[in-house]
């Protein structure tokens, strides 16, 4: 299985049109992919309703789940939850919440209020996760990311042994911006191992994993 839940278009900060990004995914072999545009209260519901589009166009054609999500960038903390909900109720099958990375100047609480937020679905590039999120993560169901993105993934080492402590769940995902970003099963299983987990977990973080998002994200 090859999936990615964590990716941006030219209706955020990326290069590719929605559609042109899904049909890179299909030819590389994507059983799914989620097209989360940078988000806040200025642009939440149009960008939703954008990639619903495309997402709606690739599936009709193509071999593939195109998912519709968002990821809550640099809004205030204390908004997130309600931000979450507007983007659910808009029609978003998946919200990442932009975690508290260590190259990003990101409110500091982020990470908490996310995990505690019940429309969220991942938190993505989480920076210096802590013990205290990693339960809530565990907790919650939500996933934590593993990115493949520079800069933010420097702290994929500690996310993952802290994660793994408390048993939160990971995704592998790009974060990607443009077409050279998306991974192949090879290069994730890198991240995964680079990062810290066995062989036997990069297996449920790639495979299983995925499909418990994909299902969470179709009901």
């Amino acid at each position: 299985m090859l999936c990615d839940f964590h990716t941006h278009t030219c209706l955020s900060d990326g290069a590719l049109l929605p559609i042109e990004l899904i049909r890179r995914a299909v030819a590389a072999g994507y059983t799914a992919i989620a097209i989360t545009e940078h988000a806040g209260a200025s642009n939440l519901e149009w960008a939703i309703e954008a990639v619903a589009r495309d997402c709606a166009l690739a599936e009709s054609a193509w071999p593939i789940r195109g998912l519709v999500g968002v990821e809550l960038t640099h809004v205030p903390a204390s908004r997130i939850a309600e931000l979450a909900a507007r983007a659910r109720a808009a029609g978003a099958q998946v919200v990442a919440v932009h975690g508290e990375t260590t190259v990003e100047p990101v409110e500091p609480g982020t990470n908490l209020v996310a995990l505690r937020s019940k429309e969220v679905d991942l938190l993505a590039h989480p920076g210096l996760l802590t013990e205290e999120e990693a339960r809530l993560a565990a907790e919650r169901d939500i996933f934590v990311e593993i990115t493949a993105r520079q800069g933010h993934c420097l702290s994929n080492g500690r996310v993952v042994a802290v994660g793994r402590a408390a048993g939160a769940r990971f995704l592998v995902n790009s974060d990607a911006h443009g077409p050279g970003d998306l991974l192949s099963r090879a290069h994730a299983e890198k991240i995964a191992l680079g990062a810290g987990l066995t062989p036997e977990e990069t297996k449920i973080v790639l495979d299983e994993n995925p499909e418990r998002l994909i299902e969470r994200a179709l009901r």
